[in-house]
């Protein structure tokens, strides 16, 4: 499946293994059970690699694996479920992960612009998405209350400079 990325399609590189198969040497998507039964193997890799955690999970887990992780993706299970997006704001903001958090499942472009304020990097979508539908939700709502982890300016910044 592609990848959605600032806006732009692009092919996904990286490879889902399966718990117990050999990891190949590139950039590979492993459970978060496999990464930490085999944490200490895994440690001198040279290739990327990434987890994918469930919406269950606490990123606090990932914490001391963090700087060993190139991707890290989370999962919108259903459209209502935002635990996803927490998990990418505590990732970011919290646990301050700067590598990529690509959020899978069922995602839909109202989500893309909260999910970048969130801070999530990358979205996959479905075959044959048009890329700029997604773009147009991003940007139909321009304003926000609150501070996010994307580059805009909240409204309450806006009237105090306004005042």
């Amino acid at each position: 499946m592609p990848v959605l990325e600032k806006g732009a399609l692009r092919a996904d590189d990286w490879q889902v293994v399966d718990d117990e198969a050999a990891l190949p040497d590139a950039p590979v998507l492993i459970s978060l059970a496999r990464l930490l039964r085999d944490a200490a193997l895994l440690a001198g890799r040279n290739a990327p690699l990434g987890v994918a955690i469930g919406n269950d999970v606490n990123p606090d887990v990932l914490a001391p694996l963090l700087p060993r992780l190139a991707l890290v993706q989370v999962v919108l299970p259903k459209s209502r479920d935002g635990r996803a997006f927490s998990q990418a704001r505590k990732l970011r903001e919290y646990l301050g992960y700067t590598g990529e958090i690509r959020v899978a499942g069922h995602v839909i472009p109202d989500h893309y612009a909260m999910l970048l304020r969130c801070g999530a990097s990358t979205v996959v979508v479905a075959e044959g998405t048009d890329a700029a539908v997604w773009e147009a939700s991003r940007k139909v709502v321009s304003i926000a209350y609150q501070h996010g982890l994307a580059a805009e300016t909240p409204i309450s910044l806006l009237r105090r400079k306004v005042a």
